[in-house]
């Protein structure tokens, strides 16, 4: 995966928003007079300029290849891009170079035309609608940079336009990625996983665009490229697991991807990379790990056999190696690994007690600190796990948790404190041993300040009840369900 790809990706993820635009574009800044290999933007050209260049282009001379050069060179300007489009027979002019049967006015004409699907005024996207039938018939039987140029012209106007979006449609856009997607250049997999990821993010995807991506063989393929991603390249499966993420998302699709085995193939996946993690994890990384954990995520949450399908002790491994390799660098991955192991958790014993059994608890409580969201669903697996019954809270007692959950109790959020609340409930109803024990390390007195928080005292005045005899009757309600990942 190129440095711009991933640069463009992590500060999508940072935006929180992966609707986002590429440029490929050759060392312009050096080409033009640029130091240090620093971006230059041209400044903006008059109505004349622009309209000289255009003339320029339309000429039959040997200078057309250096004026179209130029008119590439300036496209790069936003205002300058405004005038262009606005002028009679520009995009035709493009169209005709682009279509010609000269390689090297071809190449510079689809370089124009990326300019233009770059731009950030809806208007010159629209004004590029007329081409895209041709960038669809030059994805096979080209170059790989002839053709890569054009999927990521395509994925930048697919952003931009509902209108390209509707015109694509009936063009046969899905038919025509889904011959693609065997290439055997990766340049040209990520291309197309690009173009791919900005069709199923659009607002229509989950009714216009995801059922014909299902009716492809796009599917089965996309699953096997990310699965193979350490092996053929990162950039492809990246772009291909953010893609299987947004079709999960739409809940229209999971028994599909099911049936093609995704959820067996992901934790296989899951493994690998944790596996790559104490050697050379290559750049990028978490870009990977994200969707991959997000889709497993989902898939737990939508069906409940799922997870006697992936019953490893494996998986829980793999999960806290990657909490510890990303925890300092990239901590959103945290939330994501946390949001995973609540679904495992959720509903069966099995990962509870393997999460037991490895002791992997301390690790797990480690975490409580990182973050508001991280503190919750930490709770919230302590939760799944003291909810499974006296033997389970005997092991959270015995482990000890209790120590690391007075702190909690006195931090000012009150679903962080809340969530505390639901887990001591657990422990003390299941486990009453733990009960004393927490009056002796003087948690009662936490319970207290609690009395007159509107949110919290109901439940605080409810375990101060329990913690003065043996079993009390509760108010509490639990609140360990299976949640779904973010979307």
């Amino acid at each position: 995966m190129g440095t711009d790809s991933i640069t463009a990706l992590r500060k999508a993820r940072r935006q929180e928003q992966l609707v986002s635009k590429r440029l490929l574009r050759e060392d312009t800044a050096a080409e033009e007079g640029g130091q240090d290999g620093a971006e230059i933007v041209p400044d903006p050209l008059s109505e004349d300029e622009v309209l000289e260049l255009l003339r320029g282009v339309q000429r039959a001379s040997e200078d057309r290849k250096r004026s179209l050069s130029r008119l590439r060179w300036a496209l790069q300007n936003k205002e300058t891009q405004q005038k262009f489009v606005r002028l009679d027979g520009s995009i035709r002019t493009l169209i005709g170079l682009f279509t010609s049967s000269l390689a090297d006015m071809q190449m510079e004409a689809a370089r124009c035309l990326h300019e233009l699907s770059h731009s950030s005024d809806p208007a010159v996207a629209e004004a590029c609608l007329p081409v895209t039938s041709y960038l669809l018939t030059y994805l096979s039987g080209h170059s790989v940079e002839f053709t890569e140029l054009c999927l990521y012209t395509l994925g930048n106007l697919v952003v931009e336009s509902e209108a390209v979006r509707k015109q694509l449609l009936p063009q046969g856009i899905i038919p025509v990625l889904a011959s693609c997607i065997q290439s055997p250049h990766e340049a040209v997999l990520e291309g197309l996983g690009y173009v791919l990821s900005q069709l199923l993010q659009a607002k229509e995807a989950p009714t216009e665009i995801i059922p014909l991506v299902l009716d492809s063989v796009l599917p089965q393929h996309m699953l096997r490229l990310v699965c193979s991603g350490l092996k053929a390249g990162i950039g492809a499966a990246v772009e291909f697991a953010w893609c299987l993420h947004y079709i999960v998302c739409s809940h229209t699709a999971n028994a599909a991807l099911l049936s093609l085995g995704a959820l067996p193939a992901l934790t296989s996946l899951l493994l690998d990379l944790a596996s790559e993690i104490p050697q050379d994890a290559p750049e990028g990384l978490e870009l990977l790990v994200c969707p991959v954990l997000r889709c497993l995520s989902n898939l737990l949450a939508e069906e409940t056999d799922c997870e006697v399908q992936i019953q490893d002790e494996r998986l829980l491994v793999a999960l806290f190696l990657i909490l510890q390799c990303f925890l300092q660098q990239h901590p959103f991955i945290v939330q994501e690994c946390l949001w995973l192991l609540n679904n495992l958790t959720a509903d069966k014993p099995f990962f509870c007690s393997t999460l037991l059994g490895l002791d992997l608890l301390p690790a797990l409580l480690q975490l409580l600190p990182c973050s508001q969201m991280a503190s919750v669903l930490v709770l919230t697996v302590l939760c799944n796990i003291a909810e499974k019954g006296p033997a389970y809270c005997q092991q959270l007692h015995q482990q000890p948790a209790l120590p690391l959950l007075l702190p909690t109790l006195t931090l000012p959020n009150p679903e962080v404190v809340g969530q505390c609340l639901e887990l001591l409930h657990l422990l003390f109803l299941h486990w009453p041993e733990a009960a004393a024990d927490f009056v002796r390390q003087g948690g009662h007195r936490a319970l207290e300040q609690h009395q007159s928080t509107p949110e919290l005292q109901e439940r605080a005045r409810a375990l101060l009840d329990m913690v003065g005899q043996p079993l009390g009757a509760s108010t509490f309600s639990p609140c360990h369900a299976t949640l779904s990942a973010f979307s």
